[in-house]
């Protein structure tokens, strides 16, 4: 009786440890596509505007960086997860 339930408190830890890094995994993968899909909308739209391109680049490099800090949190949840 008690061996079968530490059993499935393995296998459970086993699957918490895969989604964790599973969602680590998912949370670098979001960060690159949202910084790609900001660094693409910001080319496109300082060949339309020239003049405005100051502007657009602070503008991508915050919300780069907003992308960035949500990425580095989520990751370090997961591997906390993985190890805690």
């Amino acid at each position: 009786m008690t061996l079968s339930i530490l059993l499935q408190a393995a296998a459970s830890m086993a699957f918490a440890k895969l989604g964790a890094a599973f969602g680590a995994g998912l949370a670098a993968i979001g960060a690159g596509i949202g910084i790609g899909k900001i660094g693409g909308s910001a080319l496109e739209s300082i060949a339309r505007q020239p003049e405005a391109s100051g502007d657009i680049r602070s503008n991508m490099i915050v919300a780069a960086a907003l992308i960035e800090g949500v990425a580095f949190f989520a990751i370090i949840i997961c591997l906390l997860a993985i190890v805690l």
